[in-house]
């Protein structure tokens, strides 16, 4: 028996609870998948409630609500969050704010929400609402700063980086500052889902990457010890991927709204993998034993390139759902990997400006 065969299995750190994917925005890079309707069956508050005291007694340590929108189910997100904070859970709320209410945000401080995570499209109106499909900035604002007047909970601001928006990175940054946000990520696009679809219009140019990275790197030092600043880099001109959820089924996993349980936010892309419901089986039993947890979990299952790299336990062969979308064989390298037979394929759409015509796909449910 090898030693990977014997290793034993972690538990997971991290849960990630997709309350529905009903959502009023129509971002193009959003990372749900395509079919949004067959999520339409939501698991009910007693189901989840049931989840979150599997969770905690499983290892995990901090549960993310989101979707779609969770705050459209505002009375089941309270409901949770108090049973998350009775089960010494850590909460994160992940929402776009266009539904934090005043009496909300007191429901949410009750109930004992520890962080509060809001997107913002761009710093400038005009281009916010342009990208979000919807006339929503003033309120993302106005929520983001009686969030802040308050004080009662961690807050994060989120900005998803695009061909749209990258070039308009210091100005997010000059917003986080004015505001006093504590934290700001600035996370490039991972083209999963719509993203993927709309990857013509969504990828950003190796130029506005390098722009990016300069002028991020220089606000991390000008604002340290003031806004902490998170910059998720894209992979996609890089020689090497990001690493897969620090290993498939190691640290990390998603319910969906319909109960299925992922090992990453994004593994619906694979199809040929069968994905256990918590409606049918125990959160325990579904990450140890189910076979899409096992599926990639480790390095046994690689093929060269991967198998005989001395990176297979640093990037783990890469984005399994990227290897998916691009070959339609997610146990192939990531072809974002210069080793990658299939590197090609990735090249294909840098650097490249949409075909006349082109727009992107709302994401619409």
């Amino acid at each position: 028996m090898t030693a990977q065969a014997v290793r034993p299995v972690p538990r997971p750190l991290s849960l990630l609870a997709e309350l529905t994917y009903r959502c009023n925005l129509q971002c193009a890079y959003c990372y749900n998948p395509l079919d949004l309707g067959a999520y339409r069956d939501e698991l009910a508050l007693d189901e989840w409630l049931r989840v979150i005291g599997e969770a905690a007694q499983l290892g995990v340590l901090q549960i993310h609500f989101s979707g779609g929108e969770p705050t459209l189910r505002p009375d089941d997100l309270v409901a949770m969050i108090a049973t998350a904070r009775d089960n010494d859970l850590y909460t994160n709320l992940i929402t776009q704010g266009t539904f934090l209410s005043d009496p909300l945000l007191d429901r949410l401080a009750g109930a004992g929400l520890d962080h509060v995570q809001i997107s913002l499209q761009a710093a400038d109106s005009a281009m916010g609402d342009a990208i979000a499909g919807a006339v929503v900035h003033a309120r993302k604002y106005d929520a983001l700063r009686r969030i802040v007047s308050r004080g009662k909970f961690a807050l994060t601001i989120n900005c998803v980086l695009h061909r749209a928006n990258i070039d308009a990175v210091e100005d997010m940054i000059a917003l986080a500052e004015s505001v006093g946000a504590p934290r700001l990520e600035l996370a490039n696009a991972q083209m999963y889902g719509w993203a993927h679809l709309n990857r013509a219009t969504v990828i950003p140019t190796r130029a506005q990457i390098e722009r990016a990275d300069a002028a991020v790197a220089a606000a991390q030092v000008r604002l340290r010890g003031t806004v902490d600043i998170t910059y998720v880099r894209a992979d996609y001109y890089d020689q090497y991927p990001k690493p897969c959820m620090n290993g498939w089924g190691t640290q990390f996993l998603t319910i969906v709204p319909n109960g299925r349980v992922l090992p990453c936010p994004a593994a619906a892309a694979i199809r040929s993998l069968h994905f256990e419901n918590v409606k049918d089986r125990s959160l325990e039993s579904i990450w140890f034993d189910s076979a899409s947890f096992q599926a990639y979990r480790g390095t046994e299952w690689m093929s060269d390139p991967c198998r005989s790299c001395p990176r297979r336990e640093i990037d783990f062969g890469g984005c399994r759902c990227q290897a998916m979308l691009f070959t339609g064989d997610a146990a192939l390298t990531d072809p974002v990997c210069s080793l990658s037979p299939h590197r090609a394929l990735v090249d294909a759409i840098l650097d490249r400006d949409p075909a006349p015509g082109v727009t992107s796909a709302p994401r619409r449910i």
